[in-house]
């Protein structure tokens, strides 16, 4: 084919690629503020511990209800606990109530809390858990930490998060 004979000018043919290459654009552009986002507003790359965080906001409402064995299975990553209580004798449910009330990080009941910040471990571009920072009862910052892999919990937290946050908010 030479330029004497070219193909007629297809305006729809240029709109068609001109839009896929804006929609492309964008969608890169999108997924780099949300990666940027929620990094920075301490939720996980792409937000992705919030998944975690949730886990851990129902493990604190449990708590502030006084449903202890609901929290129980939440801290365990095991609603049935109760179909097989022998799994959990080396933490049982008199302890963990007692951990979570009288010996809690604020040595009473738990009546408030607000999760703040999570963070990966740093092990791995995910880690292998995610620590939740939660404020309890007002001013006191609890870290909890929950593996990736089983959802389990412990605290206290393997590291403490650094962050700023807004007492009494």
């Amino acid at each position: 084919m030479t330029l004497l004979n070219a193909p007629a000018y297809d305006p729809r043919r240029d709109n068609r690629n001109r839009n896929i290459l804006i929609v492309a654009a964008s969608t890169i552009f999108l997924l780099v503020v949300l990666t940027l986002a929620g990094y920075i507003a301490g939720h996980g790359w792409l937000f992705s511990n919030l998944g975690y965080e949730h886990r851990v906001d129902e493990f604190f409402n449990a708590l502030q209800a006084k449903d202890y064995a609901k929290a129980y299975g939440i801290y365990n990553a095991d609603p049935d606990w109760q179909q097989h209580p022998q799994r959990y004798m080396d933490y049982p449910l008199q302890r963990f109530t007692e951990d979570w009330t009288t010996h809690s990080p604020v040595n009473a009941p738990i009546t408030w809390h607000h999760v703040d910040i999570s963070r990966t471990d740093g092990s791995g571009m995910f880690g292998s858990g995610v620590i939740v920072a939660v404020r309890i009862n007002g001013d006191h910052p609890v870290f909890m930490y929950v593996n990736r892999k089983d959802k389990t919990m412990t605290w206290p937290a393997i590291h403490e998060l650094q962050y700023k946050y807004n007492p009494g908010s």
